[in-house]
């Protein structure tokens, strides 16, 4: 088995304290996506979101990233404010579709943050050659995304989103527009890159196997408003590395049974 060094995970990277969200709706009423938020994500974990579809998962995301701003609460990011984490380049964020320039080259495509960042041509490509590695890409660099499976243009996200050498990745549902193949091979590709580089990852999903496969700490999120229903240690159960072979244990699958049973009613 490959020789695994694991993420050390100590410090608080992430504190939400006491976040709620308001919307105004249409109609000119108020809409509560989430209410009382209390959640510590610490350096290098890796903590999935789970929930149903209109438990503000996506929201807390948005709001970590500072896309948008808690109307009560706040976030701390390292000891500073959302907006600059957001300005010191601190997160990378890989969207439910990656969105590519069809245009452009794969190359071309993970170069696109650094040319916004006035980096030069050379350490441009230097960069993206090696996020492309990371990705297991490297043979595609010249194609375009057309020319790109599902899976293989969403590894292209994922090589862009580390290109500026994040601290935080943010993934909002990256893998659930994909068929069940193509995400167990994601699966794998994205906790080798997590042990490779250490990044602490927000990891936003619906599917309950998949947040108990990915991560160290699944937060369950319960809908109307969203509020956190349950925090879940998966690394007591399940040890690291996780291999493919687990998802068949008893243990496994126990844990699965937990989370959904770890659901409050609406």
């Amino acid at each position: 088995m490959e020789n695994i060094k694991e993420p050390v995970k100590n410090d608080i990277e992430i504190s939400i304290e006491n976040v709620s969200m308001t919307y105004q709706a249409d109609n000119g009423t108020d809409v509560k996506a989430l209410t009382d938020i209390n959640l510590q994500v610490k350096k290098g974990e890796f903590v999935a979101l789970l929930g149903p579809s209109g438990c503000g998962k996506s929201t807390l995301l948005n709001i970590i990233a500072d896309l948008l701003h808690p109307t009560e609460g706040n976030v701390i990011v390292g000891g500073t404010t959302p907006k600059d984490a957001r300005l010191k380049q601190r997160y990378g964020i890989v969207f439910q579709r990656p969105v590519l320039f069809d245009w452009r080259t794969v190359q071309k495509n993970v170069e696109l943050p650094l040319e916004i960042m006035k980096w030069k041509k050379e350490d441009r490509r230097e960069r993206s050659t090696k996020m492309l590695g990371l990705v297991n890409l490297s043979d595609f660099a010249n194609h375009y995304p057309q020319q790109l499976s599902g899976g293989m243009q969403q590894r292209v996200g994922i090589a862009r989103a580390l290109a500026i050498n994040p601290e935080i990745l943010l993934m909002d549902e990256p893998f659930s527009a994909l068929d069940e193949f193509t995400k167990e091979k994601l699966h794998e590709d994205i906790l080798r890159i997590w042990r490779k580089t250490h990044k602490t990852v927000v990891f936003v999903t619906h599917n309950i196997q998949e947040a108990v496969y990915l991560s160290d700490k699944i937060v369950v999120l319960s809908p109307h408003p969203g509020r956190v229903s349950a925090i879940i240690d998966v690394n007591e159960t399940l040890p690291r590395p996780r291999v493919p072979e687990m998802k068949t244990d008893v243990a496994f699958n126990q844990l699965v049974l937990k989370v959904r049973n770890s659901f409050e009613e609406v």
